[in-house]
């Protein structure tokens, strides 16, 4: 799939939104990324999970693993592309673990994926997790990098397509200066 091809089914669905926003990382940016707004459509979710399952079909993963709440739908389908298992951290007590009766081996080769990167916390955070059990971890994937660089994971990493969208520290946000009232739709409390 092409940037544009990507770009527009999120204006179309009205996922690529203005506004002030706090992101999960607690950075402020006047974009915003509804990937559920996209992914709520079956049709979308297996096309885009599609393309990146096939970005790391080579590795051999034998399971995807995202954070919740907004990784669990490309979990499961690029899981579900490969053949394998899906599974997906929660936060405990603030901390990202794997819940549910959920379990990785030694001998399982790890895919973590996500909807959006915009700093990578909670990519970094869902690779200690499956580090933690002794899992090979094979690579990161994700639909939108909006991070505006290249965070290395210490793996193969790809993502659909990579945004420019500023962000900011609180203290340095114009929309701020400005008094523009504040929304914060992420998952991350």
């Amino acid at each position: 799939m092409k940037k544009d091809e990507i770009l527009k089914i999120f204006k179309d669905k009205g996922a690529l939104l203005k506004g002030h926003f706090r992101l999960s990382s607690g950075l402020h940016s006047g974009d915003y990324l509804q990937c559920a707004r996209v992914l709520q459509y079956p049709r979308y979710a297996e096309k885009l999970c599609a393309e990146l399952a096939r970005c790391f079909k080579t590795e051999e993963p034998t399971c995807v693993v995202a954070p919740a709440l907004g990784g669990v739908v490309v979990s499961y389908e690029v899981a579900r592309v490969l053949g394998v298992r899906s599974l997906f951290t929660e936060r405990k007590d603030g901390k990202m673990v794997l819940r549910r009766g959920f379990e990785l081996k030694p001998d399982d080769r790890v895919l973590v994926v996500e909807d959006v990167i915009t700093t990578g916390l909670s990519t970094k955070e869902v690779l200690e997790v499956a580090k933690s059990t002794g899992a090979a971890i094979i690579g990161v994937g994700s639909i939108v990098d909006r991070s505006g660089k290249d965070i290395d994971f210490g793996v193969k990493s790809n993502s659909l397509i990579k945004l420019d969208l500023p962000v900011f520290p609180p203290e340095q946000c114009p929309l701020c200066k400005k008094g523009t009232e504040i929304i914060k739709p992420g998952s991350r409390r």
